[in-house]
């Protein structure tokens, strides 16, 4: 049959998404500081939009829920999380917002003391102006502090700086070893067993035994002592006094200096306990973008601006703009609060009782709950966090795998399982090391059902070390 050409017509239904929609969707995933950057963009670009006063216009809304222990975990009611409270302005409850005000170290004097912090860097250049460089000694010195890492240790090829200089290699050694002689200890290290060097060095305990342990980094890190003995040509209890002095070193010496402006993890939503029982989630002002559009210009440019102009028509889009931003802000509030306040209803046990009591819980269960797309609800809990009293969290650390009960019981959390191998794991006597399969075991009579396979890829991502090892290491240290 040869294909022919021809034209019928017919219906077709699709949906067309809108810029707008694009920009509200994108809204959703933005971190607080990324939405600030969002926001002052289009106050440059709308003459409409004004930044508010803080007193004044939107500043975030707030649930108060009350436990209710008849609330089963897979409710699909969207009023679940919110049903016994009513919206409330975080204005009316400036009490409390003093309070975590208080908590974050919101004040002037943290903030001076952040502007007067000395860095790592200016550290070195005062100790350089006091050093009795020659003229090249001193612009070497220099090129070397710039690159200097914040962690203090010096990441460049002297050949190649010495060559781009027209200088002698040795004579950039020469300097270096200088600036190795700063403070603090270890800095302007190339390797970390440089760094430990010159520490011991300055203490005067670089003997042959510790160069020896110290040239064999690898071996501690494998915990391989009795090797490590070996090369060092040192008995049980003098291996146990060098790995105590190896301790007590600074492997990152540059870390205990303010490197440039310090970076805080500021909560999107607190969520503290009520006095009369139950949760009060609320969303932090400060991370919410205030804006209002001005109506007395915008009356003023209109009189003034000929009916159906370019000018005219400029300033209708900066209004329908301008709403649209402050519908979506205040819209992208509403939706944060709203899976916050359902994550908390879930996570009621884990506010109580601590991480042990951690549920499983996913995406859609929530999605299901509050009557949204499972793709709305992994946007918004992209780059959030909440302050609750178990601490700051990402929004996405309530979200863990369920490890089925040996019981037929509910389901543990991953996050809980790992919780438990930790707690297990630390409390063994140095002569009944567990293996991973004993910890399976034991993980199972407190009502767990987890392979070995499970156990072990759960310590390995919380970097502990195998049975084999964790019983070599306490027999040298003798933790009992």
């Amino acid at each position: 049959m040869q294909p022919t050409a021809s034209l019928f017509p017919h219906q077709q239904q699709s949906m067309v998404v809108s810029p707008q929609l694009i920009e509200s969707i994108r809204l959703l995933q933005l971190a607080h500081t990324e939405l600030h950057q969002y926001v002052e963009r289009e106050l440059e670009k709308n003459p409409l939009l004004e930044t508010a006063p803080r007193d004044e216009g939107p500043v975030g809304d707030s649930w108060h829920s009350e436990r209710n222990p008849q609330d089963g975990a897979g409710s699909n009611n969207a009023d679940g999380p919110i049903r016994a409270g009513s919206l409330n302005r975080v204005g009316q409850r400036k009490s409390e917002r003093n309070t975590r005000n208080d908590v974050r170290g919101n004040g002037s004097a943290v903030e001076d003391f952040a502007a007067f912090a000395e860095t790592l860097h200016g550290h070195v250049a005062h100790q350089i102006a006091l050093t009795p460089f020659t003229p090249q000694e001193r612009l070497i010195a220099g090129l070397l502090a710039a690159d200097l890492e914040d962690t203090g240790y010096l990441r460049v090829d002297l050949a190649d700086l010495a060559s781009s200089l027209n200088i002698h290699e040795a004579e950039m050694e020469r300097v270096l070893g200088t600036l190795q002689r700063f403070d603090p200890p270890g800095i302007f290290a190339r390797t970390l067993s440089e760094c430990l060097t010159i520490q011991l060095r300055q203490r005067d305990r670089f003997d042959p035994a510790m160069a020896a342990l110290v040239a064999n980094l690898d071996m501690l890190a494998r915990r391989d002592f009795q090797t490590l003995r070996q090369r060092c040509g040192v008995d049980e209890d003098d291996l146990l006094e060098m790995l105590h002095e190896i301790r007590a070193l600074d492997p990152k010496p540059g870390n205990q200096f303010q490197s440039g402006q310090p970076q805080y993890k500021m909560p999107d939503v607190w969520v503290t306990a009520s006095p009369g029982g139950g949760w009060h989630i609320e969303l932090d002002p400060d991370t919410l973008p205030k804006i209002l559009i001005n109506q007395d210009y915008f009356a003023e440019v209109s009189r003034l601006t000929p009916k159906g102009s370019k000018d005219q028509a400029f300033l209708n889009d900066c209004l329908e703009n301008a709403n649209w931003l402050i519908r979506s802000l205040d819209q992208r509030a509403k939706t944060i609060l709203k899976v916050a306040a359902e994550i908390v209803r879930q996570q009621d046990d884990f506010l109580e009782r601590g991480v042990d009591h951690l549920r499983p819980l996913t995406l859609k269960t929530v999605a299901d709950a509050i009557d949204m797309h499972e793709s709305t609800v992994s946007r918004v809990t992209s780059n959030k966090y909440m302050h609750t009293p178990r601490g700051v969290f990402e929004l996405k650390y309530f979200f863990t795998a369920p490890i089925a009960s040996s019981q037929g019981g509910d389901p543990h959390s991953a996050e809980a399982v790992r919780h438990r191998i930790k707690a297990i794991i630390a409390l063994e006597k140095p002569k009944e090391v567990l293996s991973d399969e004993d910890i399976a075991l034991r993980l199972k009579e407190t009502g767990v059902d987890v392979a070995r396979r499970t156990v072990t890829k759960y310590r390995e991502a919380m970097n502990i070390p195998s049975s084999v090892q964790r019983r070599r290491e306490k027999r040298w240290f003798r933790t009992e």
